[in-house]
């Protein structure tokens, strides 16, 4: 890796940093410190493989698409994360909005959890306000079949919330 590589590494892991530590988060329910391992897991791949980086896609893409194999990894080798917690909230927010709101991110999160691990990338990227198109090529479907699919899984979602059957 050359001087200019290792600069442009750097750039992406200061800009991409909180994204991934989010998406991360995401598929361990909230388990910062699992979070943080394998945000450190994703950076130390991208870092042995900058160079194989064939350039069809944006950085950030490729990134992504390593951090959603590696949490998905993660998932399959120790499948017993169940605890969500929420640490942001609003500074003014009282007690019983912290509870509420807390409330409906462990519904929304367990919901999430109850769809296939593909469906469960596609909302979490969402999410994390990931273009579309991005998303699409993450996962590696088409950009209408990826919109048909957010439509269902937001219809699921909506349904689980409600308490209705998914």
């Amino acid at each position: 890796m050359n001087k200019y590589s290792k600069i442009d590494f750097e750039k992406l892991y200061r800009e991409q940093y909180n994204k991934v530590l989010r998406l991360c988060m995401g598929y361990v329910q909230g388990d910062e410190h699992v979070a943080k391992d394998l945000l450190q897991e994703v950076f130390i791949k991208v870092w042995q493989h900058w160079d194989s980086f064939k350039g069809g896609s944006q950085r950030s893409t490729w990134l992504y698409r390593i951090t959603v194999n590696t949490c998905l990894q993660q998932l399959r080798t120790h499948q017993k994360y169940i605890k969500t917690s929420i640490e942001i909230l609003d500074k003014d927010t009282t007690v019983s909005e912290s509870i509420d709101k807390e409330q409906q991110f462990k519904s929304l999160y367990s919901c999430i959890y109850q769809l296939t691990k593909e469906n469960q990338s596609i909302i979490l990227l969402e999410l994390e306000g990931i273009p579309q198109k991005e998303i699409a090529l993450i996962i590696g479907i088409e950009h209408n079949a990826l919109r048909t699919r957010l439509n269902r899984i937001k219809t699921q979602l909506t349904k689980c919330v409600n308490n209705e059957n998914i």
